[in-house]
C-alpha cells in the first residue's frame, strides 16, 4: 500500500509519521526547496528571523502529549504566557533556532522508506481504473501511482489538483469549494539595537490596522543579533497584496519606525503569505473526496481549527482516515 502526500509543512510530516507508523509506505512531495511549509524561518546575513508560525499553544490533550515530548527532547521550549501584561496561563512555545527546525526534527524521526521530494509541484490528482497518480508540472517526473492522497496544500490548490485530474466532489462536502483565506504580508528587518517590545520581545495586536505582531527575534531567543518581523493586518494585507515589495515598503516603514521608537532598520524584506489561515476553518479534521478508486483526502489547518495545533490535529485526522479505508480494502 502506498500513500501520496502533497505538501511537506507540518500537517504533511504527521500524516507521514503515523502512516509509517503502521508500515504504510509514502511519499511527501512539495514545491519548495525545503520542508515546513508555515513553519518558516530566514536568514538575513548574521539575523534569524521567524516569519510565518511566530508560536504555537496546546489546548488539547493529544497534542499537549506530543508537545511534552518535543519538549523532552529539546526541540522546542516555552517563551512566554502571554505577550500583555497578564499571564493567561497558556504556554506559547517557539521551536529551538527558529520554526523551521520543528520541521526539520519531523522530517528526521520519518523512517528511510518515506520518500521527501522538494522542487516537485504536483499538477493532478487521476483516478486510474483501480488506483490514483499524482502527476507533475512541465514533465519533471512520471506520475506516481498510489492508493491514497492526502492534499494537505492551501484548498484553492487541492481543487486544483482534483479539478485537472477530473476528480469530482460529491455534495455533501462540496462546501470545501467556499473555503476562503487571510493573506499576510511580512516586513522582516535587520535593527541596529534591540526593538522596544517589552520582555517578551513581542507584541500581539489584532485590532491594529496596520501590525496585528510584531516581534524581535533576539529577544525572543532564536537570532544572535536584533532583527523584527512585522505581521500586517489581514484587511491591509489584502489592499496592498498586488503591489511591488518597494511600494509595499513604502506603505509600512513608517509605522514600522514609529514602533521602533530611536531603533532603526538597517536592511527590510517583504514576504507574501497567500493563504495564512482560513477565515472560518471546515467543521472536520479532515475532508474525504472519495474512496473509489482510491481514496483522496484534504487537510491542513483549514479543517477543524487553525495555526499549528489544527494543522497538527489535521494530519493525525487525516492519517487515520487513510488506515482506515486501506484497512477496510484489505
Amino acid at each position: 500500500m502506498h500513500t501520496q502526500i502533497i505538501g511537506a509543512g507540518l500537517t504533511g510530516l504527521v500524516a507521514a509519521n503515523i502512516l509509517a507508523e503502521h508500515d504504510v509506505t509514502a511519499r511527501i512531495v512539495d514545491k519548495g526547496r525545503s520542508v515546513g511549509g508555515r513553519l518558516a524561518t530566514r536568514r538575513i546575513g548574521s539575523a534569524v528571523l521567524d516569519h510565518g508560525a511566530q508560536f504555537f499553544t496546546a489546548r488539547s490533550d493529544t497534542f499537549s502529549e506530543t508537545v511534552e515530548r518535543w519538549l523532552a527532547a529539546g526541540v522546542v521550549e516555552e517563551w512566554c504566557r502571554g505577550f500583555g501584561k497578564t499571564d493567561d496561563g497558556y504556554p506559547r512555545y517557539r521551536a529551538v533556532g527558529g520554526m523551521n527546525q520543528l520541521a526539520k526534527h519531523l522530517r528526521s524521526t520519518l523512517p528511510a522508506s518515506v520518500e521527501i521530494l522538494t522542487s516537485h509541484k504536483a499538477s493532478a490528482v487521476i483516478p486510474l481504473s483501480d488506483n490514483l497518480a499524482v502527476s507533475y508540472d512541465s514533465g519533471a517526473r512520471a506520475p506516481d501511482e498510489c492508493d491514497a492522497v492526502i492534499s494537505t496544500a492551501p484548498v484553492p490548490q487541492s481543487l486544483e489538483l482534483l479539478d485537472s485530474g477530473g476528480l469530482a466532489i460529491p455534495p455533501p462536502i462540496s462546501g470545501v469549494r467556499d473555503l476562503r483565506y487571510h493573506a499576510v504580508i511580512g516586513l522582516l528587518a535587520t535593527l541596529d539595537g534591540p526593538a522596544p517590545f517589552g520582555p517578551t520581545g513581542a507584541q500581539q495586536t489584532p485590532d491594529d490596522p496596520v501590525f496585528t505582531f510584531r516581534c524581535d527575534n533576539s529577544t525572543k531567543g532564536i537570532s544572535p543579533v536584533p532583527a523584527v518581523t512585522f505581521h500586517a493586518a489581514h484587511a491591509l494585507s489584502a489592499e496592498l497584496w498586488s503591489q511591488s515589495d518597494a511600494d509595499i515598503l513604502a506603505v509600512l516603514e513608517p509605522d514600522a519606525e514609529a514602533a521602533l521608537g530611536s531603533v532603526s532598520m538597517t536592511e527590510m524584506q517583504i514576504k507574501k503569505w497567500r493563504y495564512a489561515g482560513p477565515v472560518e476553518p471546515w467543521p472536520e479534521r479532515c475532508a474525504v473526496i472519495t474512496t473509489m478508486p482510491g481514496t483522496v483526502v484534504l487537510a491542513g489547518d483549514a479543517f477543524g481549527g487553525p495555526k499549528v495545533e489544527g494543522a497538527f490535529l489535521s494530519g493525525q485526522a487525516a492519517a487515520e482516515t487513510v488506515l482506515a479505508a486501506l484497512r477496510s480494502d484489505s
